[in-house]
């Protein structure tokens, strides 16, 4: 049986994250593992905190704390969040762990030993106002690919061109917003990635069943203008990774520390083995996922993320782990997505702009966040998050369609028959029919969840509940039940059956909800449908159930418009 190792991309430390970035990674990624868990099979779901660079320095310091005790801070507080929207990761770890700090030096020693990594004395941009040197991603300016005003000294969010900061029109320190800026000499390592680019390209091009979204992007970089170019894996800061040969000092570079984007994909591998430490397991435990020659042959890979990511995941970090010839597990499937926007503009964390996280949870129970998310995930293309929606999704999807359905069947077995599943009665052709139904779309939903097909999962889970919704209406057991109440009982007793049904079904979407639901019908038995006729038996009769509470409430216009206007699109 495939054994599924699964990982999101690590959210930055500096600061609570919005509702673009839980879509574009940690929660498709939580559907995923949640559907895998509930077939039965071994998932391993690891998530971390992104701790080093520059960022964390001036989050810290603006927040007037030492930056390790600002970044534990804030881990505590994303780990806590995270929980609130039911994230099952199986360890969630930080980039600053002593695993990370081994491996990441280990993998240097590699790569220098494979004639991967070059010295160079380089000029770097220094901000005389803010006495430092710039790292790339705090230059900013305008875009000379695309005219984005905000462009970065490494990439441009808004076309995801790589670039240097000398490339940037007009650039300013995005620290101070000084354009006091001058070029200093610095010696700093590089990643031979160009060397790589055949081997890289194979790689990719074994990946047929990849997004498009995905390998177009890889290739962009791989082929667009001088192809692949070396990148710089160290800087000038004090917060990070000290630069290493392994356990051993690398002269010439001391001070220096690894570039943020290189030792942070090396957590997800440095996650499994905190997960094994905190668990009290030895390194066979951990390196059973991630070495092929200690037994992760039968794994299956999987990394979630959103597209200004892809080309780290699909050049970069490969290029470590080709480069490093050690028998490493590479990815299988990146499953990336475009970008969720909010109300007419983006999503962001560094303007403030969007809903976060934290006030998401306040507003309402996380369920409600989750089924809208991931029945609107921006896969083919960028999707937008607008209140009217929102409202229109939760009340119509969640409390017309799936709530309706449980109030109205435990409501009118309660009244006619009591707080226990009916007997009497057997299933006929319109049961059959249902029956048929379900199973057809049951299949559907699995291969959807499979192929990670987020929407359609979500569009073809919906379609169940419907079925259900409609069975009853043609059944109409309360009309039923004057002329014929074996019959009726016969009815409600598949009914029952059903919302048991969905809360298995749905539990991967709307956990929280299928605890209610499994707890009302009195069960315990997750079981997968396999059978759909088998699991509408699985209540017998003169089994006891409870009137839940309300499974899902509808959002008022009130309501509606109070958070348009309380959350505008900007965040102190």
């Amino acid at each position: 049986m495939t054994r599924h190792l699964i990982t999101s991309a690590i959210p930055y430390i500096n600061g609570i994250k919005h509702l673009g970035n839980l879509v574009g990674s940690q929660l498709p990624a939580d559907l995923y593992a949640r559907y895998q868990r509930a077939r039965g099979r071994e998932v391993l779901f690891l998530c971390a905190t992104d701790e080093h660079g520059t960022p964390a320095e001036l989050a810290a310091a603006k927040a007037g704390k030492p930056v390790a005790e600002y970044c534990a801070e804030m881990h505590g507080i994303q780990a806590e969040i995270a929980r609130g929207f039911r994230l099952s990761f199986d360890h969630f770890g930080r980039s600053s762990s002593p695993q990370n700090h081994r491996l990441t030096q280990h993998f240097a020693g590699r790569l220098v030993e494979a004639g991967l990594i070059r010295e160079v004395t380089e000029k770097q941009v220094y901000s005389n106002a803010d006495g430092r040197f710039l790292p790339d991603r705090y230059i900013e300016g305008t875009c000379p690919n695309c005219g984005y005003d905000k462009a970065r000294g490494d990439q441009c969010e808004n076309c995801t061109k790589q670039l240097d900061p000398t490339d940037l029109i007009d650039p300013r320190s995005a620290i101070s917003g000084s354009t006091d800026l001058e070029v200093r000499e610095t010696k700093h390592l590089y990643l031979r990635q160009s060397s790589m680019r055949d081997r890289l390209n194979a790689w990719i091009d074994s990946k047929s069943d990849w997004p498009v979204l995905t390998t177009s992007i890889a290739r962009k970089w791989l082929n667009d203008g001088d192809g692949l170019q070396d990148r710089g894996i160290t800087r000038d800061l004090d917060w990070g990774i000290p630069v290493k040969k392994g356990d051993q000092d690398w002269p010439g570079m001391e001070g220096k520390v690894f570039y943020v984007w290189f030792d942070a994909p090396i957590e997800y591998i440095a996650c499994g083995a905190e997960w094994a430490e905190a668990n009290g397991l030895d390194d066979a435990a951990w390196e059973r996922w991630w070495r092929t020659d200690k037994g992760a042959d039968d794994v299956r890979y999987t990394q979630f993320m959103g597209k200004d990511n892809v080309p780290f995941h699909t050049l970069s970090f490969p290029a470590t782990i080709l480069g490093s010839s050690e028998d490493w597990k590479l990815v299988d499937y990146i499953k990336s997505f475009n970008y969720l926007n909010y109300d007419g503009g983006q999503f962001s964390t560094s303007q403030g702009r969007g809903v976060f996280m934290d006030q998401a949870l306040a507003i309402l129970p996380a369920d409600y966040w989750r089924w809208w998310l991931l029945s609107h995930a921006p896969e083919s293309s960028d999707a937008e998050f607008t209140w009217e929606n929102f409202q229109a999704s939760v009340n119509k999807d969640l409390a017309d369609v799936l709530g309706n359905f449980v109030s109205r069947v435990t409501k009118f077995c309660r009244s006619k028959f009591g707080e226990v599943v009916p007997e009497g009665g057997q299933p006929g052709p319109r049961e059959a029919a249902l029956i048929q139904e379900l199973t057809t779309r049951i299949r559907a939903y699995e291969a959807h969840q499979e192929a990670m097909e987020v929407r359609k999962a979500a569009q073809e889970l919906r379609a169940i509940w419907v079925a259900g919704n409609e069975y009853l209406q043609e059944a109409a057991p309360w009309s039923t039940f004057k002329e014929d109440p074996e019959q009726a009982a016969a009815q409600i007793r598949l009914a029952l059956n059903l919302i048991r049904l969905y809360a298995v079904l749905s539990s991967p979407f709307i956990p929280d909800a299928s605890d209610q639901l499994m707890a009302a019908m009195g069960s315990t038995d997750w079981s997968w449908p396999d059978d759909v006729e088998t699991a509408l038996a699985t209540l017998p009769p003169g089994h006891a159930f409870t009137v839940p509470d309300v499974t899902f409430r509808k959002i008022t216009d009130e309501e509606r418009e109070d958070w348009q206007a309380r959350f505008s699109g900007t965040r102190d």
